[in-house]
């Protein structure tokens, strides 16, 4: 992590990551991809960080081409704008805050819940940059709908959106789609992901999009667990059907950076099973050694990918093992980064505002490893012990 107080242009960007290659010891012809957020001063075509890195790489190897991917979970995220459901989370949001913003109106309505018994004991606020903190609010306020209007009587309030059956259809068809990309967005911060892996869920879900856009085509509401309690009409079901064929698109269009490195990703990934004929010339006499292997066959179902790349003799598969640690190093997000920067957050205070950059990159360095330090050996290292008063 490295500190900028200046301008955060291209130039600047690049000048930084230059700085802190050179310091670290790494070497730019080892570089293979870099993930990224999409903000405009790195993808610049012309003056951009990554358009700079890719010079950089090219002087050393006119060959040497860079994987630049768009996070996955950023993409995920800004692929829900196509659902075009304000009209349901603007009303959802004046609910809770309706119940929320008092603490009067707040104990009163946790008093009734308590009063009904009811499964949750209180509604929580959605966090405008947090996707999965939507879906949650949704469906707590969906299975609360009965207690929320029966307090909304009697105060006074009236949301005559809950008594619109458009408008709940509407809601339902909301919880129904947030529920899946809230699970796909589960699965994809899981620890430890490699990119096909992430890969293979974002092309899963895209592929349940198809199925439910056809099903609800068809007036089947199967798998709409919320949408089945409203059972909306027909031209209902075919607006949603539009709706989630436009969200598919916009998962397609969204992930095309990974589509076009799949083929790379499902030759390591399935070696055994991916065809010769199609793979790169470099590696089709290695990949017919390796599948006529059958020891290594079993091998590759009983290890991970890191172990079983690693296992490999350098002599007999070079170039196979060299595109395995092209491609197993690849980020498919920048969930670890957004994870440092929330630690950061968290420990540079304004109780702790005399950190310097130095200080901070430490504590940081701590808090993000797991490395479990060894104070046996640090202890005894020490000519002298310096006790407290």
């Amino acid at each position: 992590m490295r500190s900028m107080k200046g301008t955060t242009t291209g130039s600047d960007l690049f000048t930084e990551v230059n700085e802190c290659m050179d310091r670290l010891g790494l070497k730019w012809d080892r570089l293979t991809g870099v993930t990224m957020d999409g903000c405009p001063n790195l993808t610049g075509k012309n003056v951009g960080l990554l358009k700079r890195m890719q010079d950089k790489v090219t002087e050393i190897d006119m060959d040497q081409k860079l994987v630049f991917l768009h996070c996955i979970l950023h993409q995920h995220v800004l692929c829900k704008s196509v659902l075009k459901i304000d009209h349901v989370i603007d009303v959802v949001t004046k609910i809770v805050n309706f119940i929320r913003a008092r603490a009067l109106n707040h104990r009163q309505f946790v008093a009734l819940l308590e009063e009904h018994e009811t499964e949750h004991r209180d509604i929580g606020y959605h966090t405008a940059v947090r996707w999965l903190s939507l879906g949650k609010v949704l469906k707590r306020v969906w299975d609360l709908k009965a207690e929320i209007r029966e307090y909304c009587e009697k105060k006074g309030k009236d949301f005559p959106e809950l008594s619109d059956e458009d408008w709940m259809a509407d809601f339902a068809f909301s919880v129904d789609v947030t529920a899946q990309m809230n699970e796909l967005n589960t699965k994809l911060q899981g620890k430890g992901l490699f990119v096909h892996e992430m890969h293979s869920l974002v092309k899963a879900f895209m592929t349940k999009l198809q199925f439910l856009s056809r099903q609800l085509e068809s007036n089947n509401i199967t798998h709409m667990q919320t949408l089945k309690e409203v059972t909306p009409p027909a031209d209902h079901l075919r607006r949603y059907s539009s709706m989630l064929g436009a969200l598919h698109g916009e998962f397609s269009r969204r992930f095309e950076d990974l589509r076009q490195i799949e083929d790379k990703m499902c030759l390591i990934s399935s070696p055994f099973t991916c065809s010769v004929d199609n793979a790169p010339s470099d590696v089709q006499l290695e990949l017919i050694d390796l599948q006529s292997d059958a020891v290594l066959a079993e091998h590759f179902k009983s290890r991970s990918l890191l172990d079983f790349y690693s296992s490999l003799k350098e002599e007999n598969f070079p170039n196979l093992r060299r595109r395995a640690q092209k491609m197993l190093v690849l980020f498919g997000s920048t969930y670890v980064c957004e994870q440092t920067f929330s630690m950061m957050n968290f420990t540079k205070s304004r109780y702790r505002s005399s950190l310097t950059d130095d200080h901070l990159s430490a504590v940081l360095r701590i808090s993000t490893s797991d490395i479990q330090p060894d104070f046996d050996a640090l202890v005894k290292a020490q000519q002298r012990l310096d006790f407290s008063h």
